[in-house]
């Protein structure tokens, strides 16, 4: 059995272009397999494969509808499973359910240590995910995690397509971090968005700590939800003197009046990744770029498969 042989991946029906841009960045074809519903909504799977053996890896983003496409991969993950996969890789570019990481009031569940669980009772050996709400829901897995970056492909984009003149602002304090090491890398300034969060899916930025006149400013964040918080910022980052406002996010989970608020509101562009498949208005939205990260996801399996350094890719 030759190297290229003995590792298969396959797709979910969570986002096909991705997984099939991924197929033809390792130029195979992805693993036959059934994912269809009985009448009652019900999923089926059926793998067409022999997987015996085989280093298996499923593709699937539990991104909206989340609970069908959670359901589905834990599906197939137990179908490799019971088929005798060598060992079962669970490739997520957007993990659902990891904003609920903690314990925020009495009496409440941590959905992301629950959805880790479960992946990992179902059969995976292994997750590659990118860029985890919050970097400690790796610890939630009892499996190795690969948490990837979008960051290179990112940082490439600002650098080909924003000036000198730019600052890295972040939307709160928790993106503090990230926000540095991307001011650090592309040589710009720092600004923050001081925000305060009233209720779930609901924020108001109230001021920008950090020089943001005269320059071009993108905000940047792990993901825009329902765009409450997105859109603040880059208003609060106009009035206080920027030239143009931009915004880039991993995940594009763009839910609720998302779209109508990116277009009405002062971003000039909001870059994303698409680790989330776009509806077909936001697709149509000229506001939103769209970055692919199907190389560094295809690089990651097969640095995986060879035991080769994943970490190597963000150095």
């Amino acid at each position: 059995m030759t190297v290229e042989n003995d590792y298969i991946i396959f797709a979910g029906n969570s986002n096909p272009i991705l997984c099939k841009a991924i197929a033809e960045y390792l130029n195979r074809q992805l693993g036959g397999a059934k994912v269809k519903r009985f009448s009652d909504g019900e999923i089926q799977i059926e793998i067409h494969e022999n997987v015996r053996a085989k280093d298996a890896f499923v593709i699937q983003s539990t991104s909206s509808p989340v609970n069908d496409n959670l359901m589905e991969l834990l599906l197939m993950i137990d179908a490799l499973k019971r088929s005798s996969a060598k060992r079962i890789t669970a490739v997520i570019p957007y993990f659902g359910y990891a904003r609920q990481d903690k314990k925020v009031a009495p009496r409440v569940p941590i959905s992301a240590k629950l959805a880790a669980d479960l992946l990992t009772t179902a059969g995976a050996n292994r997750i590659i995910t990118m860029d985890l709400h919050a970097g400690q829901i790796q610890g939630f897995f009892n499996t190795p995690v690969d948490n990837l970056f979008a960051a290179p492909v990112l940082i490439e984009y600002m650098k080909n397509n924003y000036s000198n003149d730019m600052v890295i602002v972040s939307p709160d304090a928790g993106g503090v971090e990230r926000a540095r090491a991307f001011a650090k890398r592309l040589e710009a300034g720092l600004a923050i968005i001081d925000k305060r969060r009233d209720a779930p899916n609901k924020a108001k930025a109230m001021a920008v700590i950090g020089d943001v006149t005269g320059k071009k400013a993108v905000i940047l964040d792990d993901m825009v939800d329902t765009a409450g918080t997105l859109t603040q910022a880059a208003n609060a980052v106009m009035e206080n003197g920027a030239s143009e406002v931009h915004a880039c996010c991993t995940h594009a989970v763009l839910s609720g009046p998302a779209i109508d608020r990116i277009k009405e509101c002062a971003l000039s562009r909001v870059v994303v990744t698409d680790t989330i498949p776009l509806s077909d208005k936001g697709l149509a939205c000229e506001k939103i770029k769209i970055l692919s990260i199907a190389n560094l996801f295809g690089e990651a399996i097969i640095r995986s498969h060879t035991g080769d350094s994943v970490t190597s890719l963000f150095v």
